[in-house]
């Protein structure tokens, strides 16, 4: 740190610009003496020897409070209630379960919503007829086609179908486009859920090492885009360094980059993917797994992570359970960006 410090006076008496650097105001370099203040890890939760457990439920309570606040103040000035519609095809029994907890939702924070239910062999021709009529419906605020869909329809084509400012899913081109380039944007609600989190826990990431384990369009790749972009651009990212892992890295280079990492975020699908002797002390771990396993000792299925949670708590600082972690803040980030649309808030 001296010798940084020495570098910038050298280069303050060389030239009048990069004295300006040096002035008390510089955000950057308040940032950097932040960032060189604090250590390579987060501190563990003074109560015990083992990790803060995050709850994305009392997040999403704090989140959801909000919205319906906001909700409220926008209908009393006159506007029209946001309204959310959301076609789901098939009968994927998740599927039904996510989009009932999206109802619900909506329900307590005061935004109208509707289901449509189509069998799981629709074609796709009459699917995106479907939507180019609610794209067209004044009514229809916020549009989401729940997914996955069934193999002969193109999830891609689909989600191009949805008008960029009623795509509360955030899967439009052109909204993952204005992500890509720090622009204001709807952000994935998944996405946007570990990244509030984040926020809202007090974890920092200016100059921290993230690892996201998963590439998906919809989940690792807006992870990875609002964690490393410049916090001062357009649409703030977290100015961390990122690097991103995937199916096909081998686990011993999976470990490498974890024992790295001061924050560990896993959306792979992989139960017990991440383990204890893969995680640095006192890293931050988001898990954003979500499967469905047989339970030998109950006989049901029960839900669990990416991260063997048990053992993991005991060496990192911060970590989210599943379920109660990111799932609820997921929801409630979908309602939020259900209130954007609705306000015209980014087109």
């Amino acid at each position: 740190m001296a010798a940084a410090t020495a570098a910038l006076s050298l280069s303050s008496a060389a030239s009048s610009s990069s004295a300006a650097l040096l002035r008390p105001g510089w955000a950057p370099l308040r940032r950097w003496r932040t960032l060189a203040r604090s250590t390579s890890s987060f501190p563990r939760s003074a109560a015990s020897d083992e990790a803060t457990v995050i709850s994305g439920t009392k997040l999403a309570h704090q989140v959801l409070k909000e919205v319906r606040r906001d909700v409220e103040l926008w209908i009393s000035a006159g506007n029209q209630r946001p309204h959310l519609a959301v076609i789901l095809v098939g009968d994927n029994s998740a599927s039904h379960i996510y989009v009932r907890n999206k109802i619900k939702a909506a329900a307590a924070v005061g935004i109208s919503s509707e289901i449509i239910l189509r069998p799981k062999d629709i074609s796709q021709e009459e699917l995106l007829d479907m939507t180019a009529k609610l794209n067209k419906d004044s009514r229809v605020s916020g549009l989401l086609v729940q997914l996955p869909l069934p193999d002969h329809i193109d999830e891609r084509t689909v989600c191009n179908a949805v008008v960029p400012e009623k795509d509360v899913d955030g899967f439009h081109i052109m909204n993952i486009g204005r992500l890509c380039l720090d622009q204001p944007s709807i952000i994935p609600a998944t996405a946007a859920a570990v990244w509030e989190i984040i926020k809202r826990t007090g974890i920092q990431t200016f100059g921290k090492n993230v690892l996201v384990a998963g590439r998906s369009k919809n989940v690792g790749m807006p992870i990875s885009m609002l964690l490393h972009t410049d916090g001062e651009h357009e649409r703030p990212g977290g100015d961390a360094t990122v690097t991103i892992t995937h199916r096909y890295t081998p686990k011993e280079q999976l470990k490498i980059h974890t024992q790295l990492a001061d924050i560990v975020i896993v959306a792979a699908g992989i139960p017990k993917l991440i383990t204890a002797d893969m995680v640095k002390e006192g890293a931050a771990v988001i898990d954003v797994g979500i499967n469905h396993i047989h339970d030998p000792l109950t006989g049901k299925t029960k839900l669990v992570g990416d991260v063997d949670f048990e053992e993991v708590k005991k060496k990192a600082a911060f970590i989210t359970p599943v379920p109660g972690g990111v799932g609820p803040m997921t929801v409630a980030m979908l309602l939020k960006n259900t209130l954007l649309v609705a306000k015209k808030l980014i087109y």
